[in-house]
């Protein structure tokens, strides 16, 4: 870890990364892929699960989102889940195979009134051996601190897009109310999860764009998350591309996307997340080639469809590839048993 800290860039140009987008797709594959080994295990994949533990009726617009108050989706809102209902669904996780637990709520950020919840889910996760994940919205200093007291491993907090075409996606906040909320989890001492969404109608100069601000952080996310936009209709993007079908992006860029991450951010994990239900195989296979090593697993993310457990593991025996694991001690091990309360609570659904 020490030599990848050592031979790790924070330097990154427009156009030094504007040329690792230019290089023929096969010399570009096989130098992310020679990255990809000297940092991580080639055949090693994470499997994360998400949870959306508040859905819908958030203020903010952003054009993707089918959980904003300004999308005409049909997604109903909800209130916070119950903690041992949290605790059940990341149970149920572990026992499938995942090592990391996200789970998001759709706010712009949270109440302080809805932390000692927060803080009960992240506890009680972590003592299952998991890693720890939440996306909240902008978080305060102070917010940041109690989450990471309690043990949060990671905070997700997308940049979505390029600085340039930000305000043509989002106009409830700014990219820098973004970039405050990272250093904000920075400051705290937690991992950052930063990444975005492609396929947007954006050209490539905002894919270089959007790289660029990941990888000129003071610190690499240590998770990127690439998103595939799945269109939805309803909101602003999901209709624009109905109607447009060619901005969407094709595999061969999407392929291109990772792979520049996985150049500029060698030591980060590049998760494929959104829009993977609709790739291919083969375009998988290729997105792990050029480096990224972490999935989102289980039929659903948030309230987009995803490919399921079954389907991965299938993929997985086809390719070769293996879970991530991480060593549980008995404690942790024990802790992955339904909690306490919760056979009742399933009932009660």
């Amino acid at each position: 870890m020490d030599e990848i800290k050592r031979n790790t860039r924070t330097d990154w140009t427009r156009e030094e990364i504007a040329a690792l987008f230019g290089l023929p797709f096969p010399e570009l594959v096989f130098r992310a892929a020679e990255v990809h080994r000297a940092s991580h295990k080639a055949d090693e994949v994470q499997l994360s699960t998400l949870l959306s533990i508040k859905t819908g009726g958030c203020v903010e617009d952003c054009g993707y989102c089918s959980q904003s108050v300004s999308a005409n989706s049909g997604v109903k809102a909800t209130k916070l889940m119950e903690v041992q209902q949290v605790l059940q669904r990341a149970a149920q996780a572990a026992d499938q195979g995942s090592t990391r637990f996200c789970m998001g709520a759709a706010w712009r950020n949270p109440k302080d009134r809805d932390m000692p919840a927060i803080i009960e889910m992240v506890k009680g996760v972590r003592a299952m051996g998991m890693e720890t994940c939440m996306t909240l919205g902008m978080l305060t200093p102070e917010q940041a601190d109690m989450l990471s007291d309690a043990g949060l491993d990671y905070y997700n907090h997308n940049i979505d897009t390029s600085p340039e075409r930000y305000d043509q996606v989002i106009t409830t906040r700014t990219m820098d109310d973004r970039l405050d909320t990272l250093s904000n989890v920075r400051m705290a001492g937690i991992n950052v999860c930063s990444g975005g969404i492609v396929g947007m109608g954006e050209t490539r100069a905002d894919r270089v764009g959007f790289i660029h601000t990941l990888a000129t952080l003071p610190d690499h996310p240590q998770s990127v998350p690439v998103n595939a936009l799945v269109p939805v209709k309803g909101t602003v993007l999901g209709d624009m591309l109905a109607d447009t079908p060619l901005a969407k992006i094709d595999d061969v860029e999407f392929v291109r996307t990772v792979a520049v991450a996985r150049i500029t951010m060698p030591g980060s994990m590049v998760r494929l997340s959104a829009g993977r239900e609709s790739m291919s195989e083969m375009t998988q296979a290729m997105c792990f080639l050029a480096g990224a090593n972490s999935i989102f697993t289980g039929d659903k993310l948030l309230t987009a469809p995803n490919a399921g457990e079954d389907s991965d593991l299938a993929m997985f025996a086809r390719l070769g590839l293996k879970p991530l694991a991480i060593e549980l001690t008995p404690a942790q091990v024990e802790a992955q048993r339904m909690p306490k309360g919760c056979a009742k609570l399933e009932a009660a659904e």
